[in-house]
């Protein structure tokens, strides 16, 4: 777990260096396409290590150099997720995407009541974005199956608690890409990778694989395949795995009371996505006494960048849980401005609103802090860069 003394520069160069060759593994999957591993995973790795750094540096050195050539807003931008209301994007979010001032778009029910609906919004979003010069925006919702479905008219009917087996997860994952992609969304708020086995009255219960951590991880690894053989991204979560929590977080503050070793187990299916390519991972709003007795999850640099890109080695994009939650808003006071930057000084790349009243909150949040505080913004160049280099290799 984190080390909570200051190590010497000597040490933190060291690390530094050890990082960016795991970094190397993880991120792969977004420049090349093929499944690698991360974090220790297990095999799919077919290009030398040689040369899946050099691909790696390379598409990030990229990036990093075409964002340091954006203005403050526009780097902000990259990070940025939003909502709206309806089955066409208002003229602000059209704008945005055309001025390169949000990276995508969060999708809800009243977005999509029908596949022709949802076809003809998300190419209105493609054709903003690409009228700026601009990659395709991200375009994400929750489609986990059973209850948890953004587009009703979509697979699964048989949500991740109902797939007994990997083989299941996966023809399910599968089916549900397939119907994502062919109506323009590109990244899917799934799988649900936490552990619900040995806890009573898990809020997880109903939408978690079933099993202990190695059967969810063997479940969460085919579905992550799944998806990204069908061309849509998955982002796993709750990291780092909110199976032991009794209460949602969007409803209010939660606890997962796990000691150090539990957690372990609860990071299997995590390690196993990663190993699968997963390129994107969504932090929870929990807190985790046994890592950080201070801040939940979204807001802890130990969880979010000790844990999750030093020791498990995952150097892809991290995206918040809604900034709108109750849990997130708690620790900030209720400002969602300040939820925001907490989560990106964090580790934080991707900055998820629900609402559409938070976009100005969030970006005003964002940039002003950016302009005080060097820190913060060598944090959005580094996030800005990997959320673009992510939108690079999204399906038209």
């Amino acid at each position: 777990m984190p080390v909570r003394s200051r190590p010497s520069r000597a040490v933190v160069r060291r690390r530094r260096a050890a990082l960016l060759a795991v970094a190397a593994v993880a991120l792969v999957a977004l420049v090349v396409g093929a499944a690698v591993g991360a974090g220790g995973g297990s095999g799919g790795e077919s290009a030398p290590a040689t040369q899946r750094t050099a691909a790696v540096v390379g598409a990030l050195g990229r990036a990093r150099a075409e964002v340091a050539r954006m203005p403050l807003e526009q780097q902000v931008g990259q990070l940025l997720i939003v909502a709206f209301s309806g089955t066409r994007a208002p003229a602000y979010v059209l704008r945005a995407l055309r001025e390169r001032r949000v990276a995508g778009v969060i999708l809800f029910g009243g977005n999509a009541p029908s596949a022709g609906s949802v076809r003809a919004l998300t190419a209105q979003l493609r054709r903003a974005a690409r009228a700026g010069g601009g990659p395709p925006p991200i375009v994400c919702l929750d489609q986990e199956g059973g209850a948890i479905r953004t587009l009703r008219f979509a697979p699964s009917a048989i949500g991740q608690a109902g797939q007994a087996t990997p083989g299941a997860a996966a023809a399910a994952a599968g089916a549900t890409a397939r119907a994502l992609k062919a109506v323009g969304v590109n990244v899917v708020l799934g799988p649900v990778a936490d552990v619900v086995s040995g806890v009573s009255g898990s809020v997880m219960a109903s939408r978690a694989y079933p099993g202990g951590g190695a059967a969810a991880a063997a479940s969460t690894g085919a579905a992550v395949r799944a998806y990204l053989r069908a061309g849509v991204q998955p982002v796993v979560k709750h990291f780092p795995g909110l199976g032991g929590a009794t209460v949602n977080t969007d409803d209010g503050p939660a606890t997962v009371s796990r000691t150090r070793a539990e957690l372990a187990g609860d990071l299997q299916p995590f390690r196993t996505a990663f190993a699968a390519g997963a390129p994107l991972a969504m932090l929870s709003h929990a807190r985790y006494p046994a890592l950080d007795r201070e801040r939940i999850a979204s807001q802890s640099h130990a969880i979010a960048t000790g844990l999750l890109r030093g020791q498990l080695g995952f150097d892809g994009v991290v995206m918040t849980d809604s900034l709108e939650a109750a849990a997130a808003l708690a620790p900030a006071r209720g400002d969602v401005g300040a939820a925001a930057v907490r989560s990106l000084t964090a580790g934080a790349d991707l900055l998820l609103m629900t609402g559409p009243g938070s976009f100005p909150l969030v970006r005003d949040a964002v940039t002003d802090a950016a302009r005080h505080s060097p820190t913060v913004r060598g944090r959005v160049v580094e996030a800005a860069a990997r959320a673009l280099t992510l939108r690079r290799h999204l399906a038209e």
